[in-house]
């Protein structure tokens, strides 16, 4: 059995553990995993029964965590919530995800714009020496103001840090909102104490400082990176509410010789519908009588229309193009095929794995050590150090909580993705959030879709081949006459490459489509046909032979008995994409084409394109598959489209790249977005990632030194052999110089050339 949830209030690797990890130990429990991107829960059983009230009571044992069911039950009636399917339009007085998540967007742009209205305040309040001004204010007075600006900064606008704080120590553990919360509360707790008993600071000379402007800036700087991530997450859960626009409302039903129209939810299995030209099939089912083409690109990601008779199946969603039809409903609502894919999505993304950072790992070591450093450090002045003892104590313990003060350490990463993120939107690449750029550098498959994503997702003329005694101009001169007044692809393709041409089409009688043959009629008295070979004609065997070679397909035109030869037709290569393909293979990463074109054509792209693997005739559930078969090897796959038949490898990848010319949904179930239909971007987003990865390592490399650097002068290691003693000061100018040299590496980022 599986269960999906979502979960509010994680923010790190430590979260999703502790959560993980109560699960587990649920008994029947035999896999569970926290999307750390969508805040998805899933939890798989051995059958044993798991509801809502259980994953919630488990999420409250790790820590400070809000359960909620996928579709909006804020009550947990404890049934089952698995989510993922299609639905309508939700109750409006159940507590929705979209209404959670809009409230909760709305909470966070206030606390931050508080924030950085006071923060400004603070800083010019606390530096004097660039602001005049500011010393006509008397220095008792000046404190008392900037302590209560403060103090709404930190407990209200950072107020999650410390409950995130006080979650994690009663767990026994600790993570970025520890390194946060002790370091702005020690930078906090000295400069009260400098302000309302600056004597008691003052010992040996050194004058009692105040460092609200510090504790305020790391809030404010922590909570924009918070917001700005958040931001971007939020739209990866929006795919499968796309999903829900692509079925159509309503349907044609027929019963008794009635035809009346009625909601599409309606529809039940056995129902007799209409469908007409230009309309979507409103549900899963099979042909009774009439005959169609229809467009099936969504969901198999074939660029040709699919010819349909009586006893064809047709799925709902897609588009019905020439011909009206009757068909009797097979599967309706949650059992169509395009709430299949949804559900696909809903649980590919759920079952992602958490992306670690650096910074969350070491923050359960980091912090114990500094904290007990600290300790160990006031005892031992305390104890062994000059008079007053207590005063220089006191000094040398905030000395080391101020220069351990995670300012640099929580930009480090935040800084790098905000500049990386922008870098990458100038350059029209769209990334989802940091998880992505700190992956997508490791990526060593890319999978590429064929249709609209290599190709132009249209179909034209790729050759015209004459038979002996005819010329091309007369060839498709009565191909195109013939197809003037056809909307199929092809037919507009030969069309439109006869008046590229400048040929002058003819008037044409008795049209006639026969399915899976081909389209006759009468030009200038004579019939034309087009479509498939005689199997007996060597000519037009041989003719057919040629163009399937080059993967494209023939038509064969024929004027009575004479043969004029046979037209090519292609959903043909973009310019870039030999250019793209090639540049993947410098980088040293494997190129896969998938599709569900047909396998001589997908073959023929895949040579032309220089490619190390084609895999074609696929469905879209097939495709996610092929995905995790390639992950099981080790590899880290980034799976590149732009239809809704690619939305489950999208969500199933490690990395789903969309391009911005495709649908919604299958933009909103992938992680990086390229805003032109260049996949030139696939390479240039993956540079990137390299180059925001660097950036990332060399900051923690300097946050850390200067931590590993600073701990010890501020301890007073130092004062034995040289009487050197590192004063809070001097402590919060090494932390503030660091925390810069982190921004300025990040912002070189801007210039990046990818």
């Amino acid at each position: 059995m599986r269960i999906q949830a979502e979960v509010e209030g994680i923010h790190c690797a430590s979260c999703v553990k502790r959560i993980e990890t109560k699960l587990l130990e649920m008994p029947g429990v035999v896999s569970a995993s926290v999307n750390i991107a969508t805040g998805i829960i899933t939890a798989e059983t051995d059958g044993s029964e798991l509801t809502i009230d259980d994953v919630a009571a488990a999420a409250a044992r790790a820590g400070d965590y809000k359960v909620h069911a996928i579709g909006g039950d804020a009550a947990f009636p404890g049934t089952p919530a698995t989510g993922g399917a299609v639905s309508g339009t939700a109750d409006p007085g159940v507590d929705t995800r979209a209404a959670r998540r809009d409230r909760e967007a709305s909470a966070s742009t206030r606390r931050l714009v508080v924030a950085v209205g006071l923060t400004v305040v603070i800083f010019i309040g606390s530096m004097p020496g660039l602001f005049p001004f500011v010393l006509g204010v008397p220095t008792f007075t000046r404190h008392i103001a900037l302590l209560l600006l403060t103090i709404p900064v930190m407990f209200w606008a950072g107020a999650g840090f410390f409950r995130g704080f006080w979650s994690a120590a009663r767990h026994g553990t600790a993570d970025m909102n520890t390194l946060v919360a002790v370091g702005t509360a020690a930078a906090f707790v000295y400069s009260a104490v400098a302000t309302f008993s600056p004597d008691v600071l003052a010992a040996g000379g050194e004058t009692a400082h105040v460092y609200y402007d510090t504790s305020a800036m790391i809030v404010t700087l922590i909570l924009l990176g918070r917001y700005l991530e958040a931001r971007a997450k939020g739209r990866a859960s929006r795919a499968i509410e796309r999903m829900a626009d692509l079925a159509p409302r309503t349907a044609r039903v027929i019963a008794d010789g009635v035809e009346r129209e009625m909601p599409a939810a309606d529809v039940a299995p056995g129902d007799v519908l209409l469908v007409r030209p230009g309309e979507k099939i409103p549900v899963d089912g099979v042909v009774k009588s009439g005959s169609s083409t229809v467009d099936e690109s969504m969901i198999t990601g074939e660029s040709l229309p699919v010819e349909k008779g009586e006893g064809d199946e047709v799925a709902g969603a897609t588009v019905n193009m020439v011909g009206s039809f009757e068909m009797r409903a097979v599967r309706t609502g949650d059992k169509t095929v395009l709430a299949q894919i949804a559900r696909m999505v809903a649980q590919a993304q759920g079952s992602k794995a958490p992306i670690q950072r650096l910074a969350d790992r070491v923050a359960g070591v980091f912090v114990p050590v500094v904290v007990v450093l600290a300790i160990a450090t006031f005892i031992v002045w305390k104890v062994a150090g000059p008079e007053p003892a207590t005063t220089h104590a006191i000094l040398r313990f905030v000395a080391v909580l101020i220069v351990a003060c995670p300012c640099a350490m929580g930009l480090a990463t935040p800084t790098a993705i905000m500049v990386g993120t922008g870098r990458g939107a100038e350059m029209g690449i769209l990334v989802k959030g940091g998880e992505v750029l700190e992956l997508a550098h490791r990526l060593t498959t890319v999978v590429l879709d064929k249709t609209g994503t290599l190709t132009r997702g249209r179909m034209a003329v790729t050759n015209v081949l004459p038979a002996p005694g005819a010329g091309s101009h007369e060839l498709l001169r009565a191909a195109a006459s013939v197809e003037r007044g056809s909307e199929h692809p092809i037919a507009r393709a030969i069309v439109e490459r006869a008046r590229s041409e400048g040929i002058k089409l003819q008037r044409v009688e008795r049209f006639e489509a026969t399915p899976g043959k081909g389209v006759a009629a009468l030009v200038d008295g004579q019939e034309v046909f087009l479509g498939a070979p005689d199997t007996t004609s060597e000519l037009e065997r041989s003719m057919e032979s040629e163009i399937e070679a080059r993967g494209h397909t023939p038509v064969i035109v024929r004027r009575g008995n004479r043969v004029l030869g046979a037209i090519g037709v292609a959903d043909t290569l973009r310019d870039e994409s030999r250019e793209a393909v090639a540049d993947l293979r410098r980088m040293g990463v494997r190129v896969v084409v998938l599709t569900g074109d047909r396998r001589h054509i997908a073959e023929a792209i895949g040579r032309e394109l220089g490619a190390d693997e084609v895999v074609a005739e696929v469905l879209p559930d097939e495709k996610a598959d092929h995905i995790r078969d390639i992950q099981r090897d080790g590899s880290i796959v980034a799976m590149v489209g732009d239809g809704i038949n690619d939305a489950p490898a999208l969500a199933a990848a490690d990395v789903g790249i969309a391009i911005g010319t495709g649908t919604d949904v299958a933009m909103e179930a992938s992680d990086i977005t390229l805003m032109r239909a260049d996949i030139r971007g696939v390479a240039d987003a993956i540079r990137l990632s390299r180059r925001t990865m660097r950036t990332i390592r060399q900051n923690l490399f300097w946050a850390f030194f200067y931590n590993s650097v600073g701990i010890p002068i501020a301890a007073g290691v130092l004062y034995p052999a040289f009487g050197v003693l590192l004063r809070p000061t001097f402590a919060a100018a090494a932390m503030a110089f660091s925390s810069v040299s982190v921004v300025t590496n990040s912002l070189r980022l801007r210039r990046a050339r990818v």
